[in-house]
C-alpha cells in the first residue's frame, strides 16, 4: 500500500480490523506481505516512484511487473549510451530482427493481442522470430506503468545484442 502521509498506515489498519471482524483468512494469512510505502501522490503517475523504491523492488524482484520495468529501463539506459542498440517503431524493430539482432523485444499487449489480424499476426511473427534467434520477448501490460509508457514509445521497443 502506498500513499503520501498516514493515509495508508490508516487504511492498512481498517483493512485488518475489518478482516478479523468479518473473518477473512485470506486476508489475515497474508498480513505478512503486505508492505506501506510513502508516495508523493495518491495518483497513477506514482507508481513508477513505489516501484523503484528497494523495499518494493526487494519484494517485487521475481514479478512480471518488476521485469517490465527493469527492461525498459535498460531501454532508456541504452536509448541515452548506446542509440544504435535500442531500436524502437515495428519497421527499425523489424529490420533488427532480419538481422537477429534482438536481444530484447518489448511489445504490449495491445498490439500482441490486436483484434486487426493483419496487426496480430505482424506482432505474432516478430516474437516468434526474436524467440528463434534466442532473443528474450517481454509482453507488457497496457494497464501498467511499464506498459503506458512503451506505448507511447509506438509500442514496440528492443535492446539489441550489437549495433
Amino acid at each position: 500500500m502506498a500513499s503520501p502521509g498516514f493515509v495508508k498506515d490508516q487504511f492498512y489498519e481498517y483493512v485488518f480490523a475489518e478482516a478479523i471482524k468479518q473473518d477473512i483468512r485470506v486476508l489475515i494469512e497474508n498480513r505478512p506481505k503486505f508492505l506501506l510505502v510513502h508516495s508523493s501522490s495518491g495518483h497513477k503517475q506514482a507508481l513508477k516512484e513505489v516501484l523503484s523504491d528497494s523495499a518494493v523492488g526487494v519484494k517485487l524482484a521475481d514479478t512480471k511487473a518488476a521485469g517490465e520495468v527493469r527492461a525498459l529501463d535498460s531501454f532508456y539506459h541504452m536509448l541515452q549510451n548506446e542509440p544504435n542498440r535500442a531500436f524502437y517503431g515495428i519497421k527499425h524493430v523489424e529490420r533488427a530482427s532480419e538481422s537477429n539482432a534482438i536481444e530484447t523485444l518489448m511489445v504490449t499487449d495491445e498490439l500482441f493481442r490486436s483484434a486487426d489480424v493483419a496487426t496480430r499476426q505482424r506482432y505474432v511473427r516478430l516474437v516468434e522470430e526474436v524467440k528463434a534467434g534466442g532473443g528474450t520477448v517481454r509482453i507488457f501490460s497496457s494497464l501498467h506503468v511499464s506498459g503506458e509508457q512503451l506505448g507511447q514509445l509506438s509500442g514496440v521497443a528492443a535492446v539489441l545484442r550489437f549495433p
